[in-house]
């Protein structure tokens, strides 16, 4: 990188630092929770992005405050407590005592349970039966309380990857307030095909109202949440290889509390000559992300892209005032200058202002597309499964990408590789050993070592700051979750999340889910339908489904920590990871900062809600 555009990038992180505009985020309530433990009532509520930096709370057990100070921490153990005892808290701002929260009741079990309306099955033109299994989900506040709602994708049995033939069932869409009340069903139809990698949902406040809205790719025959279809309810395009080469493509969004379609768009961009995209039978011309990223560095828009394999194309999307708009769209190619993107992509793209312009920036792969629409750069490494983007190196300035890649011929000694977010300036990596490397995870394990630590599929584990650990890797590479009580991060890997012990070189179990009859979404990929701060202090839930997908098991610590921080889902560059967990095959969310063992105070990004 020449010695101009290293200062330009430092005047950026600079100037951005010192003109971050408050981004437009959710109105969250305390967030109040209670689980039953031996040592009496763990209770934990969130300290919000709003709220100025010396409040502090009381804590009332049936109405009797139990804390004798006010206490500065979000989580408390109240050894009198019983099952029957209800909670509220009260936040006390300049020495007053602010309104209470909502009261809840302790939890009669380790998780929540959300009861789910299961679809029923059915066959396919081919003959072949199917069945349906709840899949990935999100979070939104769909109706304005202040807490969130669960969207929960339903895949049925037969779904297929883009590289497999066969016809599939229809993709169904719920969404569920945390007491089991289905708000809305979409049937997005038969010429949508299930599986990873054709429907990724966004569901946020994309105009600001309080309220969330749905947005995502629907077709003819799609039926919204009111029962109203979209474009041709006959029409119907599958080929005798179940694949949707032909018709129309639309972009929908949909109201959050209701479900029903607001404003439809052409999907950009459309399939064109599908032997364009690198193949002739419809592999890579499905190809579908999402995300949420503000692009005007106060209020979210959402982006939709099609390809990654070759042609790599991004369209962002406004929703304000009841118009659906698009703001830009990137496209590997309309110019020399944008072509070093194509082929560059990865199974899900990331969200963060990597230069420190206020804007927000997608990590799509190998290449980074600047919150203009312009591409930041590439570093030629090509396709890869996984990425991840945070502050990983608590010594650097700025954030880091952490990635893992697919062909030897293109990223020669680099197949696992840590790079500067803001220049693509590879700061360390690790051989790919000539094979395809297919998982990667960057998190802090290990105190030992500042920052976080990487490793994947491949090779050894690694500092951020590029110091070879081991030879070896831990052998768990498919989620992360904050959960006790450290500022480490912990293994969520299919079922089970686990602490690593450096000394004995291995995971050791905090939390079977198997044991209260948890299941794990995609297969090998091992992921739940979520994980996010839901509620609580600024730890993480796991969601999974059960094993018949007829609820979600919400599982939430009840560990004490002497960690405060402020709600984890009012740091936008989370929040926006958390709302693209879905796509793909999605990564765990990541903060803005880095987050871990002997971390500075944050530096929060200011926010204001509606």
């Amino acid at each position: 990188m020449s010695l101009l555009r290293h200062l330009l990038v430092c005047c950026l992180l600079l100037a951005g630092a010192a003109q971050a505009q408050p981004r437009q985020m959710e109105r969250l309530d305390r967030g109040v929770v209670a689980l039953t433990t031996s040592s009496g009532v763990f209770v934990s509520w969130r300290l919000l992005g709003t709220e100025p930096s010396g409040v502090r709370f009381n804590v009332y057990r049936d109405g009797k405050r139990i804390n004798h100070e006010p206490q500065a921490l979000t989580n408390l153990v109240d050894a009198q407590g019983r099952s029957d005892s209800l909670y509220t808290v009260r936040a006390i701002v300049g020495g007053q005592e602010q309104p209470a929260s909502a009261a809840v009741a302790p939890w009669s079990q380790p998780y929540l349970r959300v009861p789910l309306q299961k679809p029923e099955g059915g066959v396919t033109p081919d003959g072949v039966a199917y069945r349906y299994e709840a899949n990935d989900g999100t979070a939104a506040d769909l109706d304005g309380d202040g807490q969130y709602e669960l969207i929960v994708k339903w895949q049925p049995t037969n779904a297929h990857d883009n590289s497999h033939k066969g016809h599939t069932g229809h993709t169904l869409l719920d969404a569920y307030k945390l007491d089991g009340t289905r708000l809305w069903r979409i049937d997005l139809g038969q010429n949508i095909r299930a599986g990873a990698h054709y429907t990724s949902f966004l569901a946020y406040d994309f105009d600001g109202d309080g309220k969330a809205e749905l947005m995502m790719k629907t077709a003819d025959g799609t039926v919204d949440g009111t029962g109203k279809v979209i474009g041709d309810a006959t029409a119907d395009y599958r080929n005798e290889a179940g694949y949707v080469l032909a018709g129309p493509e639309f972009l929908t969004v949909f109201n959050g509390l209701t479900g029903a379609a607001m404003a439809t768009a052409p999907y950009t961009p459309p399939r064109g000559d599908v032997a364009a995209w690198g193949d002739a039978y419809g592999n890579r011309v499905d190809r579908f992300l999402a995300g949420v990223a503000y692009l005007d560095g106060k209020r979210p828009s959402a982006v939709f892209s099609r390809g990654y394999y070759t042609r790599a194309v991004l369209a962002a999307w406004d929703w304000r005032d009841g118009k659906l708009t698009q703001r830009w769209i990137f496209d590997s190619d309309s110019d020399a200058a944008s072509k070093p993107a194509a082929g560059q992509g990865a199974h899900w793209f990331s969200v963060a202002d990597v230069n420190g312009d206020g804007l927000d920036d997608i990590i799509y792969g190998a290449a980074a597309i600047s919150g203009t629409g312009k591409l930041l750069y590439s570093t030629g490494l090509c396709h890869g499964d996984a990425l991840h983007v945070s502050a990983f190196d608590p010594a650097r300035k700025g954030q880091q990408v952490f990635m893992v890649h697919e062909t030897p011929r293109c990223y020669g000694e680099h197949g696992l590789e840590m790079h500067d977010a803001a220049t693509g300036k590879v700061l360390w990596s690790m051989s790919g050993k000539n094979t395809d490397v297919g998982r990667g995870v960057c998190f802090d394990i290990d105190p030992a070592w500042p920052g976080s630590e990487c490793w994947g599929s491949v090779g050894g584990l690694m500092s951020a700051g590029g110091k070879l650990i081991s030879e070896q890797h831990p052998n768990r590479y498919n989620f992360a979750i904050w959960w006790d009580g450290d500022l480490l991060r912990e293994s969520l890997d299919h079922v089970a999340i686990d602490k690593w012990n450096p000394a004995s070189f291995k995971f050791e179990n905090l939390l079977n889910g198997k044991t209260f009859g948890a299941a794990s979404n995609n297969g090998t990929k091992g992921n739940p339908v979520l994980s996010a701060d839901l509620f609580g202090d600024w730890r993480e839930e796991v969601v999974w489904r059960n094993e018949d997908s007829t609820a979600l098991l919400v599982f939430s610590t009840a560990v004490p920590t002497e960690h405060r921080l402020v709600t984890l889902m009012h740091d936008p560059q989370y929040r926006v990871q958390v709302a693209a967990q879905n796509a793909g095959y999605n990564q765990p969310p990541h903060t803005s900062f880095h987050l871990g063992h002997g971390m500075k105070p944050p530096r929060y990004l200011p926010i204001t809600t509606p």
